[in-house]
């Protein structure tokens, strides 16, 4: 059986304060307890994953004129065969408007 290992603590030696209204601290802290959570740990990661989100679409990424010229070929080369993709795509739509009409 595997073995669960907890994540390792770092220190926290920064204090950060905000402002909630009545209604944001009782869902605030609802949901900490519904995850058995300390509020100060489901604020953290709450707003580190969101925080991650949004970086991550931020990041830089470099590369070399081979590596450009090589990220450049896999785009333009023609996609392989997708048999299943192509009956999905021929399917009928179940959001037809055509079909919405008739249900008035």
């Amino acid at each position: 059986m595997a073995k669960e290992t907890a994540p390792t603590k770092t220190s926290r030696d920064q204090r950060l304060n905000f402002r909630a209204s009545a209604n944001q601290e009782l869902m605030i802290r609802r949901a900490a307890e519904a995850t058995d959570s300390t509020i100060t740990d489901f604020i953290l990661d709450s707003v580190l994953q969101s925080a991650e989100r949004v970086l991550a679409d931020r990041k830089w990424f470099t590369a070399n004129d081979e590596q450009w010229a090589k990220f450049q070929r896999l785009l333009e080369a023609p996609l392989k065969p997708m048999p299943k993709l192509d009956r999905l795509l021929r399917r009928e739509s179940p959001f037809d408007e055509s079909d919405a009409a008739a249900l008035d």
